[in-house]
């Protein structure tokens, strides 16, 4: 295992046998400022760039995956806007990178948290852990984190929990497909990293295929068939 740089000073990740592990960590329970977003942004983008990485583990540091975004900071003069543009930032990077990601849910998700784990590609908790927004709870809406759950499971089960504000069980989270499998809590990354290996077969078509299922989830049947051909036309038009 080798820990390497990106260019940027904060972009850090492990790699190892084709793995890169990246760690959220922040204040209290991995708490998200625009600092260690852009320190994930960082890391996620050297780690695709790397020709030994086939697939990318985000996990939490210590015992909790992410708590969200640090809102305490901003009574201490931090500006929400530039937090949330942080946020949308890494969600919107996500579904493009090159490469697959799968969350090792290692303790709670919730707020940010929980869209961070909608956005990745695979997802693995242990049973005791919850997973979704906490802000309806407390008079909030959680304007940004609700978008990569409701693409995820879409609006009927996402309201279940944005509206609540009551996360979801591990359970609950699997059944509605925000999760792929619940495990024992010390298998989380190992299965987490199962998936990897399954992806990896895939080998360069990897880099266009993955970021086209996103592409096409956003449009409607028609569309995206017709987008589908067009993209297989390219692919095979000029053979005899």
């Amino acid at each position: 295992m080798s820990n390497q740089r990106g260019a940027a000073e904060s972009a850090e990740y492990a790699a190892d046998d084709g793995i890169a592990t990246i760690e959220i960590s922040g204040p209290d329970r991995n708490l998200l400022n625009p600092e260690n977003m852009a320190g994930l942004e960082a890391s996620l983008t050297a780690a695709c760039a790397d020709e030994r990485v086939t697939g990318i583990l985000l996990t939490g540091s210590g015992s909790v995956f992410c708590g969200g975004l640090d809102t305490a900071a901003f009574a201490r003069g931090g500006d929400p806007r530039e937090f949330a543009g942080a946020l949308v930032s890494l969600l919107k990077l996500l579904p493009t990178l090159p490469k697959p990601v799968a969350s090792a849910v290692n303790g709670d998700a919730v707020a940010s948290g929980s869209a961070i784990v909608a956005a990745c590609d695979f997802a693995v908790a242990g049973p005791d852990t919850r997973i979704g927004t906490l802000e309806a709870g407390i008079g909030v809406w959680p304007m940004v984190a609700q978008v990569p759950i409701i693409q995820r499971v879409g609006p009927r089960a996402a309201i279940e929990n944005i509206a609540s504000g009551e996360p979801f069980t591990a359970a609950r989270a699997r059944e509605i497909g925000l999760i792929n499998v619940v495990t024992d809590p010390a298998d989380v990354r190992a299965e987490a990293t199962a998936w990897l290996r399954k992806a990896a077969r895939a080998g360069a078509v990897m880099a266009t295929g993955r970021p086209f299922v996103y592409e096409l989830a956003e449009l409607d049947y028609d569309e995206a068939l017709d987008t589908a051909l067009a993209r297989f036309t390219s692919v095979f038009g000029d053979r005899p």
